[in-house]
């Protein structure tokens, strides 16, 4: 799938898969708004709002009110390829969303998920 492709799927369609692959392995939709709010500095009702909205994929990474710095300590793959590689900085911060959500479904604790210990 080309980048312009990923960048312009809705959020609101995106993000419940998120939620969904996280459920199957018995996590909850609170973590990955956890996760994605450490990620971007949105707040959880922020994330629902958007759910409600046209807001694209893209969209919603670009306009981030404060990406994390310690995202930076996020590595490993994500579909075969590693995170840290990606060259297109827009893509890299989905996919380090992608990573942080298979963490959650692989049973890795909130903290360790976190870079908080």
């Amino acid at each position: 799938m080309k980048n312009d492709a990923v960048f312009a799927m809705k959020f609101a369609k995106v993000y419940p898969l998120l939620v969904a692959k996280a459920g199957r392995k018995g996590r909850t939709r609170a973590e990955v708004d956890a996760v994605t709010a450490w990620l971007t500095g949105y707040t959880p009702a922020e994330l629902e709002q958007f759910l409600a909205s046209e807001l694209t994929y893209g969209e919603f990474f670009e306009r981030a009110p404060h990406p994390n710095e310690n995202r930076r300590l996020i590595t490993g793959s994500v579909c075969g390829v590693r995170v840290e590689a990606i060259a297109d900085p827009l893509l890299r911060e989905i996919r380090y969303l992608d990573k942080l959500v298979d963490e959650l479904a692989k049973g890795r604790p909130l903290e360790k998920i976190l870079r908080q210990g």
